[in-house]
């Protein structure tokens, strides 16, 4: 029997003496994660490394802790029936170890490096359709993912960049400041470290930074970036206006 059609059979003895709210999601997770990946399967044929791999998956597509904890649970109490049953002898679902599988997605420990650009050719275009996509083609969305690129700093102090925080005589960033959002809205505070840190501004993004402290006026408080109507700028801000 695939194990699509035991659990339609047996469900309601796998989820023996659960309260209604506890079943609601292990139902959820049983019919959008468990049926489409391991419905297909016998029952007998799912081993220890096919439940593996679809919890590693599962992590891979984004879901929350919890989402995934419920997941898991329901396929460990369908298959825990299969034993009660003789379907099977051993219960290949108890896996372990996969909150450490979920860090490890987090973190991107296998490779720290495989989201990153490979060249600066790559970033540039990056910056050129994030420019073609937002209304009026506002040229300050690239080069605010070119600043942020080359500086490695975060949006919220690209934001807080400030024209006297620019060094253009040895090209140092003073980073003193993030924009982060707050309620009643985007405000300027101390750094994510609570210390200024010196940043150099490499060669390639130099003219751009000029030319924005030429743009920016003489007001030494002026931000170094902001929105195509002047406003501060946020994660939230660029992804909306760039899709």
């Amino acid at each position: 029997m695939k194990l699509a059609d035991y659990g339609a059979t047996n469900m309601d003895l796998a989820l023996r003496g659960l309260e209604l709210k506890t079943r609601d999601p292990y139902l959820a997770g049983w019919r959008t994660r468990v049926t489409p990946t391991l419905g297909h399967l016998a029952v007998r044929t799912i081993t220890n490394g096919v439940v593996d791999r679809a919890v590693q998956g599962w992590i891979a597509d984004g879901h929350s802790r919890s989402t995934m904890k419920n997941t898991i649970a329901v396929l460990v109490r369908v298959m825990e029936q299969a034993v009660r049953d003789n379907v099977i002898k051993v219960n290949p679902a108890r896996v372990t170890g996969w909150q450490k599988l979920y860090k490890q997605a987090e973190d991107e420990l296998l490779d720290p490096r495989a989201l990153a650009l490979p060249d600066w050719e790559t970033l540039v275009a990056l910056a050129d359709a994030l420019v073609a996509a937002s209304h009026g083609h506002y040229q300050g969305w690239g080069e605010v993912v070119l600043f942020a690129a080359c500086t490695a700093a975060r949006i919220g102090e690209v934001a807080g960049c400030r024209i006297s925080d620019i060094d253009t005589t040895q090209w140092i960033w003073t980073v003193r400041r993030q924009t982060t959002p707050a309620p009643g809205g985007l405000t300027d505070k101390g750094t994510k470290g609570k210390r200024a840190r010196f940043v150099p501004i490499v060669e390639e993004i130099r003219p751009l930074v000029a030319q924005r402290i030429l743009a920016a006026g003489p007001d030494p408080d002026a931000r170094l970036f902001t929105g195509p109507r002047g406003g501060r700028i946020s994660t939230a801000v660029l992804r909306d206006a760039t899709h």
